[in-house]
């Protein structure tokens, strides 16, 4: 942190009379974790940290190593819109040791090793998320899986109950500096999307968390309920987060080639090689909970077929047919329950292998794959995502590329927290279980 830095902050707590600082990070499983300090404490914090008892985090340490010190990211100070009688910022923060050494465990370190290997290829990674999510109704204070709304794809009102929501979700984004570009209702009843513009990795990863923090916080105060669950309703689409993904190298979109015959470059080809070869372990990281697989399914427009085209949006990744500087590859399958700074971090270990050993990612499917038959998904080699928790955790165990990426702390912590949710779920007695079998048995 340069002296100029911090300098603006404490410039901007003065000048907007800020009383209070929320010190965020994000726990392994995606969970945003904060202290509030006083301003008083400012100093203290920018210059040497402030401490915590990390055996109380989710996947962080034992606690008999239970010491660790956040230290807060100058770059992410922003004043809460909602603020009404005390002015309170917020600062994003990463996570370190005692001995000043950063958490291995720590998701934003995670990911920012990886975006050094790629700047030492000479890459720069950004990304551009496109979020999910459902707004319900609330009774007596709980929330149900009631929407708001019996809007669909791009409806407005009076069908759209929601667009002053919206919009106010999207003021509030701008206000902490987010660039907004569209906002509408989607497919199912009650979802929406609001889309921002991409940015560096670790800068998308931190507003993925704050768009989440921000769209619960505006739909609370209007009475709401916001959830990123990936499927919440039976029958109804589910919510995903497309990752719209693209290489700069010497200030040029590396995935751009304007005399190839689709405008696209060897490089991207590459990349998708290697997220085609890792993509099943990768879905464990993007898709770590029980309820993201029953999105992953087929008839709900979900990308479980492991194949590449052009615009076809029945495949997995996709290009989509903007060129130049938008040249970019979307990987349709995670979901808004997944950790960014890890999701990030494994697809991008994943295309930066792709390009290292020229993995090919095989031939382009151009055809709807939705309408192809177990006997047509061979001939043309498709194959299919994971298709529960478990399985994507069993590949993740054995890809030693996404063990060396994410760090080994990491990798076995995810494999004990989605152990442990799967052998929860398996011994659940379900609804569905109950009306099949209680009277037919």
């Amino acid at each position: 942190m340069t002296g100029t830095t911090k300098e603006k902050v404490l410039n901007s707590i003065e000048a907007n009379n800020v009383k209070f600082i929320r010190l965020q990070f994000t726990d392994i499983q995606g969970v945003v974790k904060d202290v509030e300090i006083p301003v008083t404490q400012i100093n203290k914090a920018l210059d040497v940290g402030i401490s915590f008892d990390g055996s109380s985090i989710e996947g962080f340490v034992r606690i008999d190593e239970s010491d660790m010190i956040l230290k807060p990211d100058p770059d992410s100070f922003a004043i809460l819109p909602w603020s009404d009688k005390d002015i309170v910022a917020r600062m994003v923060c990463d996570v370190y040791m005692p001995d000043g050494q950063p958490f291995k465990g720590d998701p934003r370190y995670v990911l920012r090793k990886m975006m050094d290997k790629a700047k030492k290829m000479g890459f720069e990674f950004n990304v551009g998320p496109e979020l999910e999510f459902f707004l319900f109704e609330k009774e007596e204070g709980l929330a149900t899986t009631r929407p708001h709304d019996f809007g669909r794809y791009f409806e407005f009102a009076p069908a759209d109950l929601t667009e002053d929501i919206r919009r106010e979700i999207v003021l509030t984004l701008t206000s902490l500096n987010f660039d907004i570009e569209a906002s509408h209702h989607e497919v199912a009843f009650g979802q929406h999307e609001i889309d921002f513009k991409y940015s560096d990795a670790l800068t998308t990863a931190d507003n993925v968390m704050t768009f989440k923090y921000v769209t619960r916080t505006i739909s609370k105060m209007n009475g709401l309920h916001a959830t990123f669950m990936p499927k919440p309703i039976y029958g109804e689409n589910g919510s995903g987060m497309h990752v719209n993904l693209s290489l700069e190298k010497s200030d040029k979109n590396a995935f751009y080639d304007p005399d190839d015959d689709m405008e696209i470059s060897d490089t991207t080809r590459y990349f998708i090689g290697g997220l085609i070869k890792h993509v099943k372990a990768i879905t464990a990281i993007t898709n770590p909970i029980v309820n993201s697989y029953k999105r992953l399914v087929p008839g709900y427009e979900a990308p479980v077929y492991i194949a590449w085209s052009g615009t076809n949006r029945s495949s997995l990744i996709r290009i989509p047919a903007a060129r130049g500087n938008s040249t970019r590859v979307e990987l349709r399958s995670p979901d808004p329950s997944c950790n960014p700074y890890l999701a990030f971090a494994a697809i991008l270990a994943a295309g930066l292998e792709g390009i290292e050993n020229k993995i090919d990612p095989g031939e382009m499917v151009d055809i709807n794959i939705f309408d192809l038959n177990e006997a047509e998904l061979r001939k043309h080699c498709i194959d299919t995502l994971p298709a529960t928790l478990q399985e994507a955790s069993a590949y993740l165990a054995e890809d030693d590329l996404m063990k060396e990426a994410l760090g080994e702390h990491v990798v076995n912590n995810i494999l004990r927290l989605a152990k442990a949710e799967w052998d929860l779920y398996s011994m659940q007695v379900h609804d569905w279980e109950v009306k099949r079998y209680l009277n037919a048995i």
